[in-house]
């Protein structure tokens, strides 16, 4: 099998080769059976998109956005889940409760990839577009509309390759074709956009930071009508983990990621972390 991405599209790979490794490991915190087959397929040398801040901010978000996703299905049990920029993501498989309906939307040839590893699934729908275009809207409208269910977005990995006017972009177009939304994006700081020369993985790739905040209030200032919920950074379950993650948000509080929710209309508020 061979995958044909783009530059920012490989940075997909960082967290196949680290939800793999992780789920081989005897205590693993998180299991992720296909990043497993998509690492063995390829015959990958994962050291290159492997390394410790990048392994544990990884699995951080993993768990962190798997319980806030799970905390919303479990109120909404028959919500409209669409991951922006899905890569090789597999979350659906650990939060779906037989009622749900997702959406993966990702570019051309990530979801030309996506397609090689994944099987067709029910209530399952990958639909190749930018997301920063409308093309991919109407099948979500018309699934919001015939399950009059809660809609919530996901952005993993994805805010940090577009500037800012694209975040604003975006949240306008959502905001114009779904009265009511949730969104829950992951945020980077503008020191990580500086330095992003010496991150552990990312360097491995032709991909390139292109914004940060310093709070996801900043994001409401992009799009009249879009509220901030609360964010919660990666650190806050690093440090479980670790004394070297202990002192990394002890130390370095501001140069980890974190997620940011947000809602508009009338939306259902979270505040799950």
């Amino acid at each position: 099998m061979t995958l044909e991405l783009g530059d920012v599209q490989t940075t997909a790979l960082i967290p196949v080769a680290i939800k793999a490794n992780e789920t081989l490991r005897k205590n693993a915190r998180l299991r992720d059976d296909v990043a497993v087959q998509i690492i063995r397929h390829l015959e990958m040398d994962t050291a290159p998109f492997d390394k410790f801040m990048s392994h544990e901010g990884v699995v951080a978000r993993t768990i962190m956005l798997d319980r806030m996703l799970k905390d919303f299905v479990a109120a909404h049990p028959d919500a409209v889940v669409v991951n922006l920029g899905a890569g090789f993501d597999n979350r659906f498989s650990r939060v779906d409760n037989g009622s749900i309906s997702w959406f993966d939307i990702d570019l051309p040839d990530a979801i030309a990839a996506r397609r090689k590893v994944f099987a067709e699934r029910d209530r399952v729908v990958m639909i190749a577009g930018d997301v920063l275009s409308d093309g991919w809207c109407a099948a979500v409208q018309a699934e919001t509309q015939r399950k009059d269910a809660p809609l919530i977005f996901l952005a993993e990995g994805l805010f940090m390759y577009l500037t800012l006017q694209e975040i604003g972009s975006l949240l306008s177009l959502l905001k114009a074709h779904f009265a009511d939304g949730t969104l829950i994006a992951e945020l980077n700081n503008p020191m990580m956009v500086r330095s992003q020369k010496h991150h552990d993985t990312v360097k491995a790739t032709k991909a390139v930071f292109r914004s940060g905040t310093k709070s996801g209030r900043e994001l409401c200032a992009l799009c009249d009508g879009i509220r901030f919920v609360s964010e919660h950074s990666f650190n806050e379950e690093m440090r479980k983990y670790s004394l070297r993650g202990k002192l990394f948000a002890a130390l370095l509080p501001e140069m980890n990621d974190r997620w940011a929710t947000f809602v508009w209309g009338n939306a259902p508020a979270t505040e799950a972390a």
